[in-house]
């Protein structure tokens, strides 16, 4: 059934014409202040008739089928480092420090006894150790940007 311009509009629908007057924005095809009253019109309309009102002037877009923009490398990131996220970095970090202080009082505590303790810091760094190391290696799962 083809949609009449009588009939009620979705929010889904909404967002599609937002996003086709997004990138005729980024185009300049229509200036911000044009995209703004539009904008405001859009989430004001009911129906697919309203809607087709905002696009009338402006020439189709396939949103699907937009080019990618090229993401330009940060300057603190190599582009061919394609390792670990920062939150699994600071996990390994974390695990690190922790574990070297755990050693250095084992070592303190077994310099002071004058004999060598049992060696308790492993007890720390093992099990943390294997669930870093396991959601390292199974873990693909990058955090998301904002």
């Amino acid at each position: 059934m083809a949609n009449s311009p009588e009939m009620r509009a979705s929010d889904a629908d909404r967002d599609r014409v937002a996003a086709i007057l997004r990138e005729h924005t980024a185009q300049g095809r229509i200036t911000m202040e044009e995209f703004n009253e539009r904008l405001e019109s859009l989430y004001e309309s009911r129906t697919y008739g309203e809607l087709a009102k905002l696009t009338v002037d402006l020439p189709d877009v396939d949103l699907r089928h937009l080019p990618v923009k090229a993401e330009a490398p940060r300057a603190s990131q190599k582009p061919a480092q394609q390792g670990m996220h920062s939150g699994m970095k600071a996990a390994w970090s974390a695990w690190a420090v922790a574990s070297g202080i755990n050693w250095v009082i084992w070592l303190i505590v077994s310099i002071t006894s004058g004999d060598l303790i049992y060696p308790w810091p492993l007890w720390v760094m093992g099990p943390w150790g294997v669930i870093l190391l396991m959601s390292t290696i199974f873990g693909n799962n990058p955090p998301k940007r904002p």
